[in-house]
């Protein structure tokens, strides 16, 4: 169980150790009677409807472990990512995500994921350089004085999303947006407490950090909005 990366890169291994027999002996030979099937893709999708049963039967009895559950995860994402950039897999063709996507599973991701991106947050604020800008030195790509957490929170957003954009359906999709809105709103919680240490002080070097970071998340969320 605290494995699936064996039998994963295992379909990738079988998936490209044959394709070019698949390509050269037998695609010609369908084509040749007439076919519209897809030997390479057919393979494929026979293996991943293995890796289905597998998964279906794995994840009940791993769902209440989050270190098992969350590398489970990981490791089906990374396997997506390969079979359909390397392989060319066909969205149209049964996938992991389906079964990440069902219930019971679905509704754990999304509270691991949240209790994850909540610790994250806690040590980026934490953090001794939370307030300062890492590219203070150089003034062509710090005009905006962006502090670290700030920066930091939006990589955590943009990992979450590039995580769910592959959910077979909208209504999941929107699920986990809704936990980006919630993360955004504890985040803007977290910089008004943080402010109002620092109204003594309002030209102070925390309290313009803190308006830095509003400016830059209110900008990269507004360039986001053209994103479906």
């Amino acid at each position: 169980l605290n494995k699936p990366e064996w039998y994963l890169t295992q379909v990738l291994m079988w998936i490209g150790n044959h394709a070019k027999f698949l390509d050269d002996k037998i695609q010609p030979i369908l084509d040749k009677a007439g076919s519209s099937v897809n030997a390479g893709l057919e393979f494929s999708r026979a293996l991943v409807m293995l890796i289905l049963e597998k998964l279906a039967a794995d994840i009940p009895c791993l769902l209440y472990d989050d270190t098992l559950f969350c590398h489970l995860v990981d490791e089906v994402l990374l396997f997506e990512r390969e079979l359909y950039s390397v392989h060319g897999y066909l969205s149209t063709f049964p996938s992991c995500m389906h079964i990440l996507s069902e219930e019971s599973c679905f509704q754990r991701w999304l509270t691991v994921e949240k209790k994850f991106a909540l610790q994250k947050m806690d040590s980026m604020l934490s953090s001794e350089a939370a307030w300062i800008s890492q590219y203070k030195d150089i003034t062509d790509v710090d005009e905006m004085k962006v502090p670290d957490c700030a920066e930091t929170f939006m990589t955590l957003l943009l990992v979450i999303t590039d995580r769910y954009k592959n959910l077979p359906t909208a209504s999941r999709k929107l699920q986990f947006l809704g936990l980006q809105k919630e993360l955004v709103d504890d985040f803007r919680i977290r910089l008004t407490q943080v402010m109002k240490e620092e109204t003594r002080a309002s030209l102070g070097f925390r309290y313009c950090a803190i308006l830095n970071a509003v400016n830059y998340i209110a900008t990269v969320l507004a360039d986001w909005a053209d994103n479906v």
